[in-house]
This record gives C-alpha cells, sequence and structure tokens, in this order.
C-alpha cells in the first residue's frame, strides 16, 4: 500500500469512525431537509463544507495557522446545533426549485464557514499521525481525499434513509426534518455537556 492509499484510509476511517461521530452528525445536519431527489444541491453543500476544511486543514497542518485545540473541540458541537436548529426554520417548497434555492441559500456559506473549524479538528488528528514527517503532500491529499470518500458515503446514506422514510412511508417531511434534527441537537448538547474544557469553563467539572 502507497502512502497515498494509507492516509487515504486514515482519512476515511476518521470521518465515519462511530466513536468521533461528532463529523457524522455535522453531514447528517446538513443533509437533514433533502432527500435522494435534491442531490445535486447536496453535492454543492458539501463541496462547500470540503472546501473549507481543505483550507484549514492543509493550513494548521503545515503549521502556518495554529488554534487551541480545546476551542475547536468545542465549537464543533456548536457548529452541528446551529446547523441543525436552522432545519427547524426550513421551508419546504411547493414545486418550484427557484424557491427552494432561495430558501435554502444560507446553508452554503455557513457549510464553508463552518468546514473551517471542522478542518482544524482535522488536522490535530493528522498532525499526530505525521509526527516529525518532513513531506506531507500525499500524507495530506490522501487524508483529505479519504474525508470526502467518508462524507458522500454518509451523505447517500441519510438521503437514503430520508427517501424510504418519507417517499415509501408517507412520513410528512418536515416531521422527519424536526426529529432528526432534534435528535442531532440533543446528541450535539450532550458532547458541550460532557467536553471537559466546557466543564472547566462553566465551572462544572468536581476535582
Amino acid at each position: 500500500m502507497s502512502e497515498f492509499q494509507a492516509y487515504l484510509q486514515l482519512g476515511f476511517d476518521h470521518i465515519t469512525d462511530s466513536n468521533g461521530y461528532d463529523h457524522i452528525l455535522f453531514i447528517m445536519a446538513l443533509c437533514s431537509v433533502y432527500t435522494l431527489i435534491d442531490w445535486k444541491k447536496v453535492i454543492i453543500l458539501v463541496t462547500a463544507f470540503t472546501i473549507g476544511h481543505s483550507i484549514t486543514l492543509a493550513l494548521a497542518t503545515t503549521g502556518l495557522v495554529s488554534v487551541n485545540p480545546d476551542w475547536i473541540e468545542l465549537l464543533i458541537p456548536v457548529t452541528i446545533i446551529i446547523t441543525a436548529i436552522l432545519n427547524f426554520f426550513y421551508k419546504v417548497p411547493a414545486a418550484s426549485f427557484n424557491r427552494q434555492e432561495k430558501a435554502s441559500g444560507l446553508r452554503y456559506p455557513f457549510a464553508l464557514f463552518f468546514g473551517l473549524i471542522h478542518g482544524l479538528g482535522f488536522s490535530n488528528y493528522l498532525r499526530v499521525l505525521l509526527g516529525k514527517e518532513a513531506e506531507i503532500f500525499n500524507p495530506l491529499l490522501g487524508f483529505n481525499v479519504g474525508l470526502e470518500l467518508g462524507q458522500l458515503i454518509i451523505v447517500f446514506v441519510v438521503l437514503s434513509v430520508a427517501f424510504v422514510v418519507i417517499e415509501l412511508f408517507k412520513v410528512q417531511r418536515m416531521n422527519w426534518i424536526n426529529i432528526l434534527s432534534g435528535i442531532i441537537v440533543g446528541m450535539s448538547l450532550s458532547l458541550i455537556l460532557n467536553n471537559e474544557f466546557f466543564r472547566n469553563l462553566a465551572g462544572l467539572s468536581v476535582n
């Protein structure tokens, strides 16, 4: 296995790892308002997120940007909660393509901006893997491609489940959006409340 393939596998495993499900929750929150028929819009949305995390992943991994990882680990669930809360205000359009684009237009800049924060989280993991390795282009590229492939699989699963629930089981689309988004908010709040850095800031830790 080449170095590129090894880091591609590591990137894929990192974003699909159920033990570190915060990034999975974010992708789910991004896709909650869509089904399989909206796949083109979702590709654009995920691409915006990818651009964001690719920028900070490269900058932080090469040492050009340095941010306290404790803040990043706290901010990531915050980005998930904000994205999921926006879903509650989503208006399911009638049949007009233009109305749907207008209603969901804010999701793209949010995905790009929040991607910047998630990229810093990815970089913390990648820096540990790299250690003192001098050549980082192939590892960085492979890891990023692995992340992207993992994201696309998560997107496909979420959209497929949404299609089954809405089209086959005839669940109202807004009910599905609200239930899934509510679960995501609850799980993200749990991440924040169990975050040691947050507990120290809030004076909740018991010595």
